[in-house]
């Protein structure tokens, strides 16, 4: 390694635990303190800690009734909601082990995860989920029940854990140790076939417990509220429910994006957690409702006001009265009226996944709501860096939680290293050596780590577009900035081995509608009218010169093509976790790339897919 650092801690962490003692040890500090809230026919209903440990440990027998050993795979395929949070405590209490599976995954990729980690029983959320697991079956060699949370699974289990001991379920728990495994996570596949990366629970432990002395504000004092609407198959949500349970977090569960914003005015969380592209749709939902008019022009100014306070800030520096004057002036009038979007209690977002524009972070900061960047992969449990309120260098992904190791390779690729390292991939030993050397993880991304211990990912190695004329191109900055648009949904840039750097931009047709009605304009029906619309073509040329800004001619967007389709999950085009498959796409739309974007010399361009 060409550069190290390594965050110290404020006190040992003891990681040889069942991950329920956090369950049990939050009922013993706060028993009838709210711990998990969910919506119960459209209003919010809570658990308190105590309430919630006797449904964990009712489970937890019921599945021992049910013949579950420990170190069995138990999958669960359903969207967020209380009965997954429940069924995975259970589950890691008596030491088999969960395997996570997202609810929009089809039957051939549930068939592959649930053969790969030999799983015997899955929870499944409704009729649809069951069905798709019943038509693979027959290829599941070691399947066994499959029980349907909406038709009462959880009433089911906990009936068969009447005929279970305390003392039997005491000798379960206490045979799970801290370097048992927990859970096996299948990565989304953004760069290929899902792997699934092995956590223990001292993985999962050592990491709540460091991020409880690195950012106690966030999870360890009293009040604190997170509404978590992320999938639990991902391991960030996973961490987060987990590290409730070890702090002080009130754990509000949502999986219907639609209700977001009145989710966060009725369940008021302090801690914010979500992609960037969440916060860029709040800001271009603002900037819509201004309209063009002299609110237009007042939110144009506030924005402006916003960032060169916030940048004024970065560099330890006030702005000049007359600023700071117009400051309060719009903190009253426009800056107030977006922060009530994320509820009364609001104190800071974290964010990840993904680039952020930082013209999108200081436009938040300067209006009292700073967006902290963080890092984590699925091997490392969860997030092993962010920024601290009191700490936030914009630009930077902020600095490593306690006890957590940090390397730069002589390629720039970022390693880590830490009790939090997954001990490897399920059944790919190979695999496993290859990315775990010496204790020390090879991320695959690109970056730096300054003196003080801020790191700044500039790329990823297997997304780096080395163009003909042999220019290394990171796209994800570039990505980031066109996706700020209002009228965008995605954006990939390509040019690998190729002459220039374009881009394919596919769009949002219910905010290119809203933006079009805001510019006097007539609203399209279809995402092809809204690709071959001139007045969208136009904003989207304007954001990708706006991106041009920001790097070399040689790195800059020549072209760009807005293709009439979406990426999803459901056409293989985006993971999961909502992350472009480059490789995915760029096949789909060869023939667009080959004979519209790149012309052949001597050839007219041709329309087409």
């Amino acid at each position: 390694m060409k550069k190290q650092y390594t965050a110290g801690m404020q006190h040992p962490i003891d990681i040889d635990i069942n991950l329920f003692d956090f369950v049990e040890s939050r009922a013993e500090r706060d028993p009838d303190g709210t711990v998990i809230e969910y919506k119960s026919n459209g209003a919010w209903a809570h658990f308190s800690s105590r309430e919630f440990l006797e449904i964990v440990v009712t489970l937890a027998k019921g599945l021992i009734a049910k013949g579950v050993r420990k170190g069995d795979a138990v999958a669960i395929v359903s969207h967020t909601r209380w009965e997954w949070t429940a069924l995975d405590m259970a589950i890691m209490a008596i030491g088999a082990v969960t395997v996570p599976v997202y609810e929009t995954s089809s039957a051939a990729q549930i068939r592959a995860i649930l053969n790969d980690a030999s799983v015997t029983l899955v929870f499944a959320e409704d009729e649809g989920q069951r069905e798709k697991i019943e038509s693979v079956r027959s290829q599941i060699g070691t399947l066994g029940d499959v029980y349907v949370i909406e038709c009462g699974a959880t009433d089911i289990i906990e009936e068969f854990g009447g005929s279970v001991s305390d003392e039997n379920f005491q000798e379960r728990r206490k045979a799970a140790h801290g370097n048992d495994l927990a859970t096996i996570v299948y990565t989304s596949g953004s760069t290929g076939t899902p792997k699934g990366v092995e956590l223990t629970h001292a993985n999962f432990a050592f990491l709540c417990l460091s991020g409880l002395q690195f950012m106690p504000r966030a999870c360890n004092i009293p009040d604190r509220g997170l509404l978590l609407f992320l999938p639990l198959s991902h391991v960030f949500a996973r961490y987060m429910e987990i590290l409730s349970f070890a702090g002080t977090l009130r754990l509000g569960l949502s999986s219907d994006f639609s209700t977001i914003i009145d989710d966060f005015q009725t369940f008021n969380p302090t801690l914010l957690l979500a992609v960037p592209r969440v916060f860029e749709k709040v800001y271009n939902a603002a900037s819509q409702r201004a309209g063009s008019g002299f609110a237009g022009k007042l939110f144009k100014r506030a924005v402006e006001n916003a960032r060169e306070w916030s940048m004024a800030q970065q560099q330890g520096k006030h702005l000049p009265l007359p600023g700071r004057i117009r400051h309060a002036f719009y903190a009253k009038t426009v800056y107030s009226q977006i922060l009530r979007i994320f509820g009364s209690n609001a104190d800071f977002c974290i964010t990840g996944g993904a680039p952020m524009d930082p013209m999108i972070s200081h436009f938040f900061n300067g209006i009292g709501m700073p967006l902290l960047e963080g890092y984590g992969m699925t091997e490392t449990a969860g997030p092993v860096c962010v920024s601290l309120p009191g700490s936030n260098r914009i630009g930077t992904i902020g600095q490593p939680l306690s006890g957590v190791s940090f390397g730069i390779g002589d390629d720039d690729e970022i390693c880590i290293k830490g009790t939090m390292i997954c001990r490897g991939y399920h059944n790919q030993p190979e695999v496993s050596a290859e990315q775990i050397t010496d204790g020390w993880l090879h991320t695959g991304d690109l970056g730096d780590i300054d003196a003080a211990g801020f790191l700044h990912l500039t790329g990823r190695k297997k997304d780096l577009i080395i163009t003909a004329g042999g220019k290394n191109v990171s796209p994800g900055g570039i990505e980031a900035s066109v996706m700020t648009s209002p009228v965008v949904d995605q954006c990939l840039v390509i040019g690998d081995r190729r002459p220039f750097v374009a881009a394919l931009v596919t769009l949002d047709l219910s905010d290119a509608n809203e933006w079009l009605k805001a510019q006097g304009a007539k609203p399209v029906e279809t995402l092809e009218q809204a690709s071959r619309n001139a007045i969208i073509h136009d904003e989207v040329e304007r954001a990708v010169a706006e991106a041009n800004t920001s790097v070399s001619r040689a790195e800059s967007v020549r072209k760009f093509e807005i293709l009439p389709d979406s990426f999803t999950s459901e056409n293989g085009l985006l993971t999961p976790s909502l992350k472009t498959k480059r490789a995915a796409i760029e096949q789909a739309y060869a023939k667009l790339i080959d004979t519209v974007i790149y012309v052949p010399r001597g050839k007219k361009s041709a329309e087409g897919k």
